[in-house]
């Protein structure tokens, strides 16, 4: 029995990674359509607190004006971020000939030929190239706008009718109550960790805006939103997002001033928020093991690249918070979780799912 269930196990698992890769182009614009919808959400919930709003507005209608800011706040970053982008792929030519003149200063400092010695260890790194990769990721991820914003739709329109069919499912009122508050708790801590993050990553990237902006860095807005994409993975996504701007400083300048001025205050920044001020306002939100976190950016950023690498903390911790639920999957949650404790899941307190 227990080799059948391994058996099952593996080939549950081989299928999930084959419809995963297979189905990228479909999975991923819904992922961020799942992330877009919890916003849509949130400033469902905002609009209730006003009086106006929760007495005199059907929910469709704060629905659609929520669907109708995101898709303006969308249209203006595609806008924004597009003209960055062919400023960057214009100007890049151009600063890939400083490279020589920081070489040979760096040769004429040390008395060293810096070529000789990094040979083996540079064959094959090119920033530029990896700079087009990114600019194509985030072309190719707003190329998909459409598709995700169809997403969004249709998961909004599911919502209106979603409770009917738990209704049909469960046709006892106290199973149908019970299975109803553990989606709703579900439904809190996902919107609880998607908004504190998104929270904590704007202000990072919007005081990184003004600090670049500070320093004379070409297309700084770009630079601040790339921050503000790599903050949702923890750790070295605040590595890379400081380390980025900082070696462009040196190819647009020429010198390495600007490099330190870079490190000094994005990287003040980034501990700022990353070490004082998120912690406070997630509490325990964000309760994954550094090792699952370095696990899960090597398995989606292989499955599904850049974009995978960015969506990859997110869809883990929100496992995370769907497995504490159920009694057959809470073991995996502990596991996954940073310190083993999660909270008491609600349907430890019914025997209605296994």
């Amino acid at each position: 029995m227990n080799l059948s269930r391994l058996a099952n196990f593996f080939i549950i698992f081989i299928a999930t990674i084959v419809l995963l890769v297979g189905g990228k182009y479909l999975l991923i614009p819904f992922a961020v359509a799942f992330i877009v919808y919890v916003f849509i959400r949130e400033i469902r919930y905002l609009l209730n607190k006003i009086k106006l709003f929760r007495d005199f507005f059907p929910n469709w209608i704060k629905s659609t004006l929520s669907f109708s800011i995101i898709v303006l706040i969308f249209s203006v970053i595609i806008r924004l971020i597009s003209t960055n982008i062919q400023i960057l792929s214009g100007a890049l030519p151009a600063y890939m000939d400083n490279i020589e003149v920081i070489i040979q200063t760096i040769n004429l400092t040390f008395e060293i030929d810096l070529k000789v010695l990094l040979k083996g260890y540079t064959e094959g790194f090119d920033f530029s190239k990896i700079l087009i990769q990114i600019f194509n990721s985030i072309r190719d991820l707003f190329g998909r706008t459409l598709l995700v914003l169809i997403y969004v739709l249709f998961l909004l329109l599911e919502e209106s009718v979603f409770d009917k069919k738990l209704k049909y499912i469960y046709t006892d009122q106290g199973q149908h109550g019970r299975v109803t508050a553990i989606i709703k708790k579900i439904q809190y801590s996902i919107r609880n960790y998607i908004t504190l993050k998104t929270l904590t990553s704007f202000t990072t990237g919007f005081l990184s805006y003004f600090a670049l902006l500070f320093v004379g860095i070409e297309a700084p807005l770009f630079w601040a939103f790339l921050i503000f994409v790599l903050n949702y993975i923890p750790t070295i996504g605040s590595l890379i997002a400081t380390a980025f701007p900082a070696v462009f400083a040196v190819l647009q300048f020429g010198e390495f001033y600007p490099l330190f001025l870079v490190v000094i205050i994005v990287g003040a920044i980034q501990i700022i928020v990353g070490s004082i001020l998120e912690p406070r306002i997630m509490g325990d939100s964000f309760n994954i093991s550094p090792l699952v976190v370095i696990i899960a950016l090597s398995f989606w950023g292989t499955l599904w690249g850049i974009i995978g690498l960015v969506l990859s903390v997110p869809i883990t911790v929100i496992s995370i918070i769907i497995f504490s639920e159920f009694p057959a999957t809470r073991p995996v949650a502990i596991m996954l979780s940073e310190n083993g404790k999660i909270g008491e899941p609600q349907s430890s307190k019914s025997n209605i799912i296994h």
